[in-house]
C-alpha cells in the first residue's frame, strides 16, 4: 500500500524535480487514483474534502451553502445508474446546508449512495454519512456526535445548564446571584434556538436512516440517533466514534480492511488530498473521478473545466516557488 511518503515520492517524480510542476503533478496523481477507484468499484466517485487540519482558520473549510455548486459540478454528466461513492473528509458545518446537499444527492442517486470515510467525517459530515445506504470505514476512521453547536457552544449542554440553574435556585434562592453571572451571557431566545437545532438534527438523521440504511429494520433508528445526538453520552463534540461502536449499533458498516485493493485505493487517494492541502492554499475540494473539480482556496473559488484532456490541469492553485 502506498503510504504518505510513497505518494510524496510519486508526486516528486511526476514533477521531475521542477518546483513549478509540483501543483500539476499533485493534480495528476490525485485524479489518477480517483479514477482508479472508479475503475475498481464501477461506481461513480465524488470526493468531498476539507483542509481544515492544514488551514484551521479557514471557515470556508466547513460545510456551507457554497458547496452545492461544487456538488452540482461534480455530479453533472455522471451515469446516475452506477450509484455514488461519496468520499468524506470534513469537520462538519452548517446543518441547513447539509440538509440541502443530502436531498440533492438523493434526488440524483436515490438510495444508491455509499459513504467512504478514510479518516474523519465529523458532525454534519456524520449526518451525511448516516443518510447513505452503507458506510465504508477502517479501524482508523471516525464519525462524530451530531449534537448541534451554536457559536461553538453545545446546544444540549446549554439546556442542561439552564435546568441545573433552575433546580439549584429553587432549592436555594441564594444561588440566584451566582447563576446570574453565568446565564446573562445568553440572549432571550437562545434556549428555544438550542432546542430547535437539537430537534432539527435528530429529525433529519432519523428520517434519513429510516429511508435508507435502516429501512429493513426501523427499530435500529432510535438507538443510532440517541447515541450520536446525546451530549451526555458522547461527552464532547469532538469525540471520535470508531468502527467497533458503529457495528455494535448494527449500522450498515463495510470494514475497509476486508478488501485490500479497495483499502489501498481509498487510503492512497486520501494521501493525495492531504498533500494537496499541505502544499497549496486550497481549503475545500469537491472532485469526481473524471477530474472535474470545484476548488475553494483561501479567499476565492476555482472551478475546473468540464472536460479534462490528458495533459490538462485545473487553474493553478500552487504559486510558483
Amino acid at each position: 500500500m502506498p503510504n504518505w511518503k510513497d505518494v510524496l515520492a510519486e508526486i516528486n517524480a511526476e514533477a521531475g524535480g521542477n518546483p513549478n510542476k509540483i501543483g500539476p503533478a499533485i493534480d495528476s496523481i490525485r485524479r489518477k487514483y480517483l479514477n482508479s477507484l472508479f475503475e475498481y468499484t464501477k461506481r461513480n466517485v465524488v470526493a468531498y474534502y476539507s483542509g481544515w487540519q492544514q488551514h484551521p482558520k479557514a471557515s470556508s473549510a466547513n460545510v456551507n451553502d457554497k458547496d452545492m455548486a461544487g456538488l452540482m459540478l461534480a455530479v453533472h454528466q455522471l451515469e446516475k445508474d452506477k450509484g455514488l461513492d461519496l468520499i468524506l473528509h470534513t469537520p462538519g458545518g452548517d446543518v441547513a446546508a447539509t440538509e440541502s446537499m443530502v436531498l440533492y444527492l438523493k434526488s440524483i442517486f436515490g438510495d444508491n449512495i455509499r459513504a467512504i470515510v478514510p479518516q474523519l467525517a465529523m458532525s454534519a459530515g456524520t449526518m451525511i454519512a448516516l443518510s447513505t445506504n452503507a458506510i465504508i470505514m477502517g479501524k482508523h476512521s471516525s464519525l462524530g456526535p451530531i449534537d448541534p453547536q451554536i457559536g461553538g457552544v453545545p446546544a444540549e449542554g446549554v439546556l442542561k445548564e439552564f435546568e441545573r440553574a433552575r433546580q439549584e435556585i429553587l432549592s436555594d434562592p441564594n444561588a440566584a446571584g451566582y447563576w446570574q453571572f453565568i446565564l446573562q451571557k445568553y440572549h432571550p431566545t437562545f434556549l428555544s434556538s438550542c432546542q430547535q437545532a437539537i430537534d432539527m438534527s435528530r429529525e433529519l438523521v432519523r428520517e434519513w436512516l429510516a429511508e435508507n440504511m435502516c429501512q429493513r429494520d426501523i427499530t435500529l433508528v432510535d438507538p443510532i440517533v440517541k447515541h450520536f445526538s446525546n451530549h451526555e453520552e458522547t461527552k464532547m463534540h469532538a469525540r471520535h466514534i470508531m468502527i467497533d461502536f458503529c457495528q455494535s449499533l448494527n449500522m450498515n458498516i463495510i470494514p475497509l480492511e476486508e478488501d485490500d485493493d479497495l483499502q489501498d485505493l481509498v487510503l492512497t487517494t486520501h494521501h493525495t488530498f492531504m498533500h494537496t492541502f499541505s502544499r497549496s492554499a486550497a481549503v475545500k475540494i469537491i472532485e469526481n473521478h473524471r477530474g472535474i473539480a470545484f476548488i475553494e482556496s483561501e479567499g476565492h473559488m476555482q472551478m475546473g473545466p468540464i472536460q479534462i484532456a490528458p495533459g490538462q490541469f485545473l487553474p493553478p492553485i500552487f504559486p510558483p516557488q
